[in-house]
């Protein structure tokens, strides 16, 4: 990838890099005329950013931003520049929050494995419930590990992707800690159930470095990184420049909407909103190259995480279950996620999926390697870190419910014309 950099490429291959640029460029204006109210795509080798276009289209754009009061009103958006929009990333968060768990694995600080240790730190989890279909709780068999929370295989689910949970009124965008004190739909070390597990795991970061999780976020990996602009709770320059978030509703119709998770935009409510390590982070950047420079921040030549770390997260944790994202998700709140036959419907069924620490490991239609890592968040955010062909990116909209299918259309657009301009290098 390293030999994509104009200046030091020949006539030939500048030709086809300039050529998947304009290719990438047509994609995501042609998404602004497709029904999309704003998407971006960055794409990135591990020394250079390849590719950065965003776009706003005119479906919401007004004069002026004026963010809501947590719980009222609707978002006036802002006819945005189409250079520095904050996103709301959602479960993107999850990425993040893994890597601060490792770098504390990497100083012996948190275990992967040890149930005690993890349960001194989080003492909720020694007694809590395993919920049954009938509504009956029974006693839960075996203790959590750190591993368990980032495998996804604790037992927590999430309340709008599991019908165990519908009866409850648990809002996981709440801000509130309380709703992370959910009971388990799974005993422990049973099954893969996305959930809640990495807002535990968020937990137990604070626990053991008695930080706030979003101060840890900043000062041990997003200053180190030389990434400015990336925050749970975003400032004042932050929020002006907020994309926005819209609803699609059963016919199609787009329309303004506040955003799921909106306490950390109000400052004065900041001191006891919930860190959330599951979706928590606001922002325009991502560490991607971080993963594909094997730790280390190409900008600032700090080492984030150790390169027997990160290939360790990018080993499946899930062997035995090569079709464990296969299974059916319901949409308990079909405001929120469309229902789906699987997680990600791209990869081939003739191909296993696996799990590593954090985030799915497989393949695609799209010419990605067969251990590309990716996953996405809410807002119809998505990445992907594919190591062996060196490249990674995300492609975002802000839009309801996740799945939206002009989303999902561009996210597997942008990834098919960076591999296709690659084979063409």
């Amino acid at each position: 990838m390293s030999g994509w950099i104009i200046t030091r490429t020949r006539p030939t291959r500048r030709k086809a890099f300039r050529k998947m640029l304009d290719r990438l460029r047509a994609i995501l204006d042609n998404a602004r005329q497709a029904d999309l109210p704003c998407a971006s795509a960055t794409v990135v080798s591990a020394t250079s950013e390849l590719f950065h276009h965003e776009t706003v289209s005119s479906i919401g754009q007004k004069d002026d931003i004026t963010i809501p009061k947590p719980g009222q009103g609707s978002l006036n958006l802002q006819d945005a520049s189409t250079n520095d929009q904050v996103l709301w990333l959602a479960s993107c968060t999850k990425l993040i929050t893994t890597i601060a768990c490792m770098q504390l694995v990497e100083q012996g600080k948190l275990t992967l494995d040890d149930g005690d240790e993890l349960e001194g730190l989080c003492p909720e989890l020694r007694d809590i419930k395993v919920l049954q279909s009938d509504g009956s709780t029974s006693e839960k068999n075996k203790k959590i590990t750190l591993r368990m929370l980032l495998t996804h295989t604790a037992g927590f689910g999430y309340s709008f992707l599991n019908n165990k949970l519908e009866k409850y009124s648990y809002n996981e965008f709440s801000g509130l800690a309380q709703d992370f004190h959910q009971p388990l739909v799974n005993q422990p070390g049973e099954r893969f159930e996305y959930g809640i597990s990495i807002d535990w795991a968020g937990i137990a970061v604070e626990r053991v470095t008695q930080t706030r999780l979003g101060d840890y976020m900043q000062k041990h990996i997003f200053t180190p990184s030389g990434i400015k602009e990336l925050s749970l709770f975003p400032s004042k320059d932050m929020r002006d420049r907020l994309a926005g978030i819209w609803q699609r509703d059963a016919n199609g119709r787009l329309s303004p909407r506040p955003y799921p998770l909106d306490r950390p935009l109000a400052p004065d409510q900041a001191s006891d909103t919930f860190h959330s390590g599951g979706a928590g982070v606001w922002g325009t950047a991502q560490l991607l190259r971080v993963l594909l420079n094997n730790g280390t921040s190409p900008l600032t030549g700090e080492a984030i995480l150790r390169p027997e770390t990160v290939d360790m997260m990018f080993e499946n944790q899930l062997p035995n279950d090569p079709n464990f994202a296969r299974a059916e998700l319901p949409a308990v709140k079909p405001e929120l996620v469309h229902p789906a036959k699987e997680l990600y419907p791209l990869c081939p069924g003739s191909e296993p999926q696996g799990w590593g620490l954090g985030f799915m490991i497989s393949g695609g239609v799209t010419g990605r390697s067969k251990q590309t890592v990716h996953w996405s968040g809410l807002s119809n955010c998505f990445w992907w870190c594919d190591r062996e062909k060196g490249v990674a990116g995300i492609v975002a909209s802000q839009v309801l419910p996740l799945a939206d299918l002009k989303a999902v259309q561009l996210w597997a657009d942008v990834e098919t014309a960076t591999y296709n301009g690659l084979a063409k290098d």
